[in-house]
């Protein structure tokens, strides 16, 4: 008896490491399966993980890119009320641009008829410095003809050569120039004394002379006025310091002292 069982225990050992073996032949597929599952979710997990930085990177840049959109829309909302003031400054030129057209249309008649008027009145004036006054009434009627010089600048010009004009009644000058006398040419020294005497003296003071602004034409001097007229060229020439000047002019069309 005791035989028969050792060789069941054999057999029972047998079949038991026989059925192991084939236990673990159906398992390896089993485990195989695994295998590749665990391989396949590791790789998913890596995808994920790769999936996972890109969109956090997507998300970092899209974020971004609106601080960027924002920024620009508060730039172009600048931009906008920039353009819009430009607009208003526009609109206030071209207005101002307007009333200057209108202005120097109406302006440039007004020069003109002053211009007209001053040479009426240096016609009509004691003619003292008569190249002078003529030379600038010339330049001002060719300024007025020049497109490329601006009417403001034009009109400061005409209102120079009246501030000029009404300079000369207010000051003493004495200054060279020619005079018909006799037949001849002669130079001589001009004395101007306002608009209230103009006097000539040749050079060696044989011949002096008055210009008579109401009867228009120059009449003699005698000697007596000769040291009057000398002093009075000096302080002109600012030779001598200014005192009480003894000087012929005319009044009611009389000649006196």
């Amino acid at each position: 008896m005791k035989p028969s069982f050792a060789y069941a225990l054999v057999f029972a050992g047998m079949l038991a490491s026989s059925n192991a073996m084939a236990q673990e032949q159906a398992l390896e597929p089993v485990v195989d399966a695994a295998n590749e599952i665990n391989q396949s979710a590791r790789s998913s997990q890596l995808t994920v993980d790769k999936i996972a930085d890109s969109t956090q990177e997507r998300m970092q840049q899209y974020k971004q890119i609106n601080r960027q959109i924002e920024g620009l829309e508060v730039y172009v909302q600048q931009l906008e009320r920039q353009l819009q003031s430009q607009q208003v400054e526009q609109n206030e030129l071209s207005a101002s641009i307007d009333e200057v057209s209108v202005v120097e249309r109406q302006i440039t008649p007004l020069m003109l008829r002053m211009i007209n008027s001053l040479d009426t009145f240096i016609a009509l004036d004691v003619p003292f410095l008569n190249e002078e006054r003529q030379s600038r009434l010339a330049s001002l009627e060719e300024l007025m003809d020049r497109a490329d010089v601006d009417v403001s600048e034009k009109f400061r010009r005409v209102m120079e050569a009246y501030q000029i004009e009404a300079e000369y009644g207010r000051t003493i000058e004495a200054y060279n120039g020619e005079m018909e006398l006799a037949g001849q040419t002669q130079e001589v020294e001009f004395l101007r004394v306002g608009r209230t005497a103009l006097i000539y003296k040749t050079r060696n003071g044989d011949s002096m002379g008055v210009w008579n602004q109401q009867q228009r034409e120059w009449q003699p001097l005698d000697a007596s006025y000769k040291n009057g007229i000398q002093e009075a060229l000096r302080v002109a020439r600012k030779q001598l310091a200014p005192d009480l000047l003894m000087l012929p002019i005319f009044a009611n069309a009389q000649a006196g002292e």
